[in-house]
C-alpha cells in the first residue's frame, strides 16, 4: 500500500530534520566485530566457567579456597563476553572481495554520506 500524499512529505521532512540534526549519527564510524575477539572471549568464557565449576565442587570441602576460585572464574566469564563483544576501532582487516583495492583511485568529493546525499537531491530535483 503506497504512502499518501501526506504521509510521503512528513516521512521526506523528518529524513531531512534527521540528516541535518543527527549528522554525528549518520557519519559515526562503523565499528565492526572482530572474528579473533569472539573466538578468544569465548574460550574465556569456558574457561571461566570451568574454574566457577571447580570452585563450586570443591567448595564443599575447602570453604573460601573454593570461593575464592568460584568468584574467579566468574570474572574470567564476565571478561570474557565483554572481550569479545567489543568493536575493534580500526579497520586494518584485509579487504573484502567487495571493498576497493588499496590501488583503486579514490573520490575527493567528500564523505560517502556526503556523496549520498548530493545524489539524492539530484535525483529528487529532476536533473
Amino acid at each position: 500500500m503506497p504512502l499518501s500524499e501526506q504521509e510521503q512529505r512528513l516521512l521526506d521532512e523528518m529524513e531531512r530534520h534527521l540528516m541535518s540534526n543527527d549528522a554525528d549519527v549518520v557519519t559515526a564510524p562503523h565499528r565492526a566485530l572482530s572474528y579473533r575477539n569472539i573466538v578468544l572471549g569465548s574460550i574465556l568464557v569456558l574457561a571461566g566457567l570451568g574454574a566457577l565449576i571447580v570452585g563450586v565442587s570443591i567448595g564443599f570441602n575447602t570453604g573460601f579456597l573454593g570461593i575464592a576460585v568460584g568468584v574467579v572464574g566468574f570474572v574470567v566469564m564476565v571478561g570474557g563476553v565483554v572481550f569479545a563483544v567489543t568493536p575493534t576501532r580500526n579497520s586494518s582487516r584485509v579487504p573484502s572481495a567487495g571493498s576497493p583495492s588499496p590501488r583503486a583511485p579514490r573520490r575527493t568529493g567528500g564523505s560517502f554520506m556526503d556523496r549520498m546525499n548530493e545524489r539524492w537531491d539530484r535525483r529528487n530535483e529532476g536533473r
